[in-house]
């Protein structure tokens, strides 16, 4: 016992059950990676569609005189 440090710690959990607690945070950690990674390809695709729509949108042509449209009212 004196050679293993953790299980002399007061308080400690024991080395198994440290293990487990990092297992898990780790699968965790995994879950929440996995989620981010598909949020941002989701909003990847969504950026490329609506840049797609701006540059079809504006290759039309705007006869003289007719006011632009703000897409947003000035606010930005």
């Amino acid at each position: 016992a004196a050679a293993d440090p953790v299980s002399v710690l007061p308080g400690s959990f024991g080395r198994g059950s440290w293990c487990n607690e990092h297992d898990r945070m780790h699968e965790r950690l995994d879950i929440i990676e996995e989620k981010v990674i598909k949020t941002v390809e989701h909003l990847e695709s969504e950026v490329k569609s609506l840049l797609n729509i701006i540059s079809e949108t504006s290759n039309i042509p705007i006869a003289p005189g007719t006011p632009l449209t703000d897409i947003f009212d000035g606010k930005y």
